[in-house]
C-alpha cells in the first residue's frame, strides 16, 4: 500500500485526510471526535531500522495491542515504533503489497485504540441517592 492508497482508505472509511505538522512529508492521521493520532505515515533512513539497504523507506505508525504487537515484529516488515511509544505502537513498512491486508486491519485497530474511552461508572449514584462500594 502507498501512502496515497493509505490516505484514500483513511478518507474512505473514517473521513480523515492527512495533517502535516511538521511542514515536511510527515503527516499524521487523526480521529475528528478526540483529535488523537491514529496513524503517521514517515520517511525513514533504512539504516535506522537495522535494514542494509540505501535511501528512505515509508513506515506506517499506528498503535497496537501489544501482544499482537509481539508476534509481528518478528515478521519481516514490522519494526519497534519508530519515535512512539514501543510498548503500544507498531512500524509498518509501507510499499510491500504483501502487507497490504494488514495494514488496513492495523488502521481499524489503531482507530480504534484511539478512540474515546467508555465511561467506567465509578462513583455513579444508585438510585436510593447512595454511592456504590467499590
Amino acid at each position: 500500500m502507498t501512502r496515497q492508497e493509505l490516505f484514500a482508505l483513511a478518507a474512505k472509511r473514517y473521513g480523515t485526510a492527512p495533517d502535516y505538522p511538521w511542514q515536511d512529508d510527515n503527516a499524521v492521521l487523526r480521529r475528528k471526535d478526540n483529535e488523537k493520532w491514529y496513524a503517521v505515515v514517515l520517511r525513514v533512513a533504512a539504516s535506522k531500522l537495522g535494514l542494509t539497504e540505501e535511501g528512505e523507506i515509508e513506515l506506517l505508525n499506528v498503535k497496537c495491542d501489544p501482544v499482537l504487537l509481539a508476534s509481528l515484529r518478528t515478521q519481516a516488515g514490522y519494526f519497534p515504533a519508530y519515535h512512539m511509544n514501543k510498548e503500544k505502537w507498531l512500524s509498518v513498512r509501507l510499499g510491500m503489497p504483501e502487507l497490504d491486508a494488514s495494514v488496513a486491519d492495523l488502521l481499524a485497530l489503531s482507530y480504534e485504540l484511539t478512540g474515546p474511552k467508555p465511561h467506567s461508572g465509578k462513583g455513579m449514584k444508585k438510585a436510593d441517592g447512595q454511592r456504590s462500594k467499590k
